[in-house]
C-alpha cells in the first residue's frame, strides 16, 4: 500500500480532539454505577478508535487493502467513498450528512439534560418538552450523534462495530433507570411509559420534535451550561 492520506498523521489534532469530545460526553454523562461506567467505557472506546483514525493512522483502509485485495485508483481515508469507489464527491456526501446528524443528536442532548435538570431540581417528573416524544432524549441525542459522525462521516471498523454494543448498553441503563422513576412515581412514570417511545418518536412526530428542541433552547431562563 503505496498510498497517502490527507488527514493522516496529525497526531497532535488527534490527541486534542479526543480530549475536547471526551470532556464534552463525560459534562453530560458523568458515570457514576459499574453499568453507566461500562457503557461509558464503549463510547470512550469509540471516540478513541474514530478520531486516531481519523486524523492518525487510517487502519481500516490500510486493512481493508492490505487483506481483502481491494485495488482503487482513488482511495481515501473514508471507507464508504472508498468501498463504493466515489472519490471525493461521496465524501463530501457522507461528511455533510454525518455533521448535520451529529448536530441534531448534539442539540437533543443538550436539551434534554437541560429539561432533566430543571425536573430533577422541582422534584417532578420530566414530561414535557423532548420528553414529551421520547423517554430518553439524551440517549436518543447520544445515539444519533454518534451514528452520524461514526457511521455516516468517518466510520471505521470499530466504530461501526461499537455503535450497535453501545445502543444496546444504555438501552440497558435505560431500562434499569426507568425501575428507578417506576420505584419513585409510581403509577404517573406507568401512565407515562406508556403513551411515550423510549428512544424514537412515533412517525410522523421527528419534525416536532426537532422543533420542541429549537423552541426550548429559546426560552428564557434555561439552565446555563
Amino acid at each position: 500500500m503505496n498510498e497517502t492520506f490527507e488527514h493522516s498523521g496529525a497526531w497532535g489534532i488527534a490527541a486534542i480532539v479526543i480530549v475536547v469530545v471526551s470532556w464534552f460526553f463525560y459534562r453530560y454523562f458523568a458515570p457514576k454505577s459499574w453499568r453507566e461506567w461500562a457503557a461509558s467505557g464503549l463510547v470512550q472506546a469509540f471516540i478513541i478508535s474514530l478520531y486516531a483514525e481519523m486524523y492518525g493512522f487510517p487502519l481500516t483502509i490500510y486493512l481493508l487493502v492490505r487483506f481483502s485485495g481491494l485495488d482503487a485508483v482513488d482511495l481515501n481515508a473514508n471507507l464508504w467513498s472508498t468501498l463504493l469507489d466515489v472519490g471525493p464527491t461521496g465524501m463530501m456526501i457522507s461528511m455533510l450528512l454525518g455533521y448535520a446528524l451529529a448536530f441534531v443528536g448534539l442539540g437533543l442532548l443538550v436539551q434534554g439534560w437541560r429539561e432533566l435538570y430543571r425536573a430533577h431540581r422541582e422534584k417532578r417528573l420530566a414530561t414535557d418538552g423532548l420528553y414529551a416524544f421520547v423517554r430518553h432524549p439524551q440517549y436518543t441525542g447520544l445515539f444519533l450523534g454518534l451514528f452520524g459522525e461514526g457511521v455516516v462521516h468517518w466510520p471505521t471498523m470499530f466504530s461501526v462495530a461499537l455503535f450497535p454494543a453501545i445502543a444496546l448498553a444504555y438501552g440497558w441503563l435505560a431500562r434499569n433507570e426507568e425501575k428507578r422513576m417506576l420505584e419513585q412515581f409510581g403509577e404517573e412514570f406507568r401512565a407515562y411509559r406508556q403513551r411515550v417511545p423510549m428512544f424514537i418518536p412515533r412517525w410522523g412526530q421527528w419534525r416536532e420534535f426537532a422543533s420542541s428542541r429549537r423552541i426550548a433552547a429559546d426560552e428564557p431562563g434555561q439552565t446555563p451550561l
